[in-house]
């Protein structure tokens, strides 16, 4: 570099002049680094240059669109104010074309985008005296796809195969398959390219085919760049199986002469079955029974129906058959009464019985209870009775009396006793029995049995008698037993 006031220095000058000045013009060419096209749709890619509107000498005479691809670069749109507008790429097509015939808006449309397209595109502005201004955008062509998915039809059987499919056809870029399902079952996935850059990809789920999974639901899911969220299909799997049979209808009491007893022949499979055939093991159906498909109507029961019927049903899978003994009776059969009502009826006779046993173990129990009472005796009670003993020179004929009247029974002949006036208080008394010792003797009866010290019974004095806590009186002398 020179010094100072040498002749190298203005053109330095200039130069450090033009570089900044270039940098700064550069900022006016406006685009947008990215932009993203849909197959068959029209893209717009903004280009605007907008230092010739700052009052400046810079003068623009060309604008050109210049696109790369692998590599190599070709212009595919030019307008010049003399020469006009040129699309070098697709001459005379309207597919490319500047929006506005204009120095300042270069903006270019592309109608019906195709995936060739797709690439970087440079927007050119020549300006004087600065030379070439330029822009960059990636223009990135997507292509939606078309998503489905299946089942596919599999007889049952013991080795995998494909059960359900699901395809994302014409999709750029390919896009992501996946399944959900609670079956062990194995995803493969495969891709086509298309002559319109396209990626068709396929997915297949595959399991051992059983009836269990015949009817189980899986769901496939598509991820891909144009969806905003991905999408679930869900797929009931199809497994073909040959008919499972049964006869129902027989409640065994067809007797003689019974009407329009009904055998219904059920049948599951996949597919359904439609095709249901009626015979015996002896041939041909007897004469009173008619086939109505999957029914057989027995008109008027006899004893051609004692037979065995069977009944095929047929699908595109199979053939199967099952049997059924028809018995004829000669009477129909009486008719008992349900389990359910028997059991009822066995659990309230239990408790009827229980209830009984009950009753009668608490009346037992209350009357040994009423008895112990009335026997028991404590230390002041007496052995015999419950202090309520009849005077002393009562006979037994007079006790027995209260007895059988508690009884309900009057007197018998052959009664030591007859019907007497009631006697006085005092005629009632033992002989020699002093009247006014009449009130101890009652207290003493309460006493209970005693030992007497003194050979008389009668022979004691009140005086000998001691009053206790309990209201009760005792002797001082005798012995209790």
């Amino acid at each position: 570099m020179g010094a100072p006031g040498s002749p190298c220095a203005p053109l330095l000058l200039l130069t450090l002049l033009g570089c900044l000045l270039s940098a700064v013009l550069a900022e006016w060419v406006k685009v947008q680094d990215e932009v993203t096209g849909y197959l068959g749709q029209e893209v717009i890619l903004p280009c605007h240059f907008a230092a010739t509107n700052q009052g400046t000498n810079i003068q623009v005479s060309q604008v050109n669109w210049v696109k790369e691809t692998g590599g190599k670069k070709q212009n595919v749109a030019v307008y010049h104010p003399k020469q006009g507008h040129y699309y070098p790429t697709e001459p005379g097509s309207d597919r490319i074309h500047f929006r506005t015939l204009s120095l300042e808006d270069a903006t270019l449309i592309i109608s019906r985008l195709l995936v060739s397209d797709e690439g970087t595109y440079t927007c050119r502005f020549a300006a004087y005296p600065l030379g070439d201004e330029d822009g960059v955008t990636n223009l990135v062509v997507l292509a939606k796809p078309t998503n489905t998915a299946k089942p596919q039809e599999v007889k049952i059987g013991n080795l995998e195969a494909p059960v359900a499919v699901c395809t994302s056809a014409n999709g750029r870029p390919p896009a992501r398959i996946t399944w959900q399902s609670d079956l062990n079952g194995n995803a493969s996935v495969s891709e086509v390219a298309n002559a319109d850059g396209t990626v068709t990809v396929t997915s297949q789920y595959r399991l051992v085919p059983t009836r269990e999974a015949n009817g189980k639901s899986i769901t496939c899911v598509i991820e891909h760049k144009t969806l905003p969220q991905p999408e679930s299909i869900p797929v009931t799997l199809s497994i073909l199986y040959p008919p499972e049979v049964s006869i129902e209808g027989y409640d065994d009491n067809w007797y003689l002469s019974r009407n329009e007893a009904v055998l219904v022949c059920s049948a599951k499979g996949n597919p359904l079955p439609t095709e249901f055939t009626w015979s015996t093991t002896s041939g041909p159906l007897p004469k009173t029974a008619v086939a109505q498909g999957s029914r057989l109507v027995v008109r008027n029961v006899d004893t051609s129906v004692n037979t065995t019927f069977i009944c095929q049903a047929t699908n595109r899978v199979g053939q199967v058959s099952t049997e059924l003994v028809v018995f004829v009776r000669d009477q129909p059969a009486k008719r008992q009464s349900s389990s359910a009502g028997a059991l009822a009826g066995s659990v309230v006779g239990g408790i009827l019985a229980l209830a009984i046993v009950g009753s009668v173990v608490f009346y037992v129990l209350r009357r040994r209870r009423l008895r112990a009472s009335k026997g028991s005796y404590e230390t002041k009670t007496r052995v015999f009775g419950n202090g309520t003993a009849p005077p002393p020179n009562r006979t037994f004929a007079e006790l027995d009396r209260p007895l059988k009247a508690s009884l309900g029974k009057g007197p018998e002949e052959g009664d030591d006793y007859e019907e007497e006036e009631e006697e006085s208080e005092e005629q009632r008394l033992p002989y020699g029995y002093p009247p006014h010792r009449l009130e101890d003797q009652e207290r003493l009866d309460q006493l209970g049995p005693m030992l007497r010290l003194s050979p008389d019974p009668h022979n004691y004095e009140y005086d000998d008698m001691e009053s206790q806590h309990d209201g009760s009186i005792i002797s001082k002398t005798a012995v209790y037993v």
